[in-house]
């Protein structure tokens, strides 16, 4: 059991390994993004119970609209359908639903259907459940330069997308890659990073709650030594 005051309050996914979880079973790519959205609930769900505040899942960067167009598409219309079906369960356990990122490149559809269930969320008081799509870390430093810039500011902190939200404590990446991949490059300054073997669409509770232990087993210095 964790101490309650070891919990992050904000836990950031980078969901890797579809593609290769589906490739192990002969099939298209696509098959393990569909495979995946069980480990997205099944994490939301394990967070919520924890007491985890900010979710946030790495879901799409900038540099994936360089994929193949069939899979692009999919991992679209995949997004779609599971904020369809997943809207009623959001509100029935007060989650407030947000997603960032370079929304200009989103169909207008898609765009539209986010909008309206971040609207009916918002007052949810929940665990907040934040989908990086069309997000990169560069491209975030620099609209957030250029926004500053602009308003003849000097923080750049209140203009990136992710402005409101706590820092990440912990970063989890699937797969076994060791890497940050453009991702959160401003807000993971002194986030704490667990990287397991394990592929996104077999990560369930139990992967999370260890690596959960992990972050509790650490302590952070944040740049300062003990005394």
């Amino acid at each position: 059991m964790i101490k309650p005051e070891k919990i992050p309050v904000h836990v950031s996914i980078i969901m890797d390994g579809n593609g290769r979880w589906a490739q192990e079973r002969g099939k298209e790519r696509v098959y393990g993004h569909a495979a995946g959205v069980e480990s997205v609930r099944a994490v939301t769900e394990g967070c919520a119970e924890l007491g985890v505040k900010y979710l946030s899942l790495f879901a799409f960067s900038e540099e994936n609209w360089g994929r193949p167009e069939q899979e692009v598409s999919t991992l679209m219309k995949l997004m779609f359908k599971s904020m369809e079906e997943e809207f009623d369960t959001l509100m029935k356990n007060g989650v407030r639903f947000r997603v960032l990122g370079n929304r200009a490149r989103l169909s207008p559809e898609l765009d539209e259907a986010i909008s309206n269930i971040e609207r009916a969320t918002a007052a949810n008081t929940g665990l907040t459940l934040i989908i990086m799509l069309s997000y990169s870390g560069k491209w975030d430093i620099q609209q957030a330069a250029l926004r500053m810039a602009e308003a003849g500011a000097h923080d750049l902190e209140p203009f990136l997308v992710t402005a409101g939200i706590p820092d990440p404590d912990l970063i989890i990446r699937t797969s076994g890659e060791k890497r940050i991949s453009n991702y959160f490059l401003w807000q993971a300054a002194y986030s704490e990073f667990v990287f397991t073997d394990t592929l996104w669409p077999d990560f369930r509770k139990e992967n999370l709650s260890a690596a959960l232990q992990e972050f509790a087993s650490r302590k952070r210095r944040y740049g300062k030594i003990d005394k």
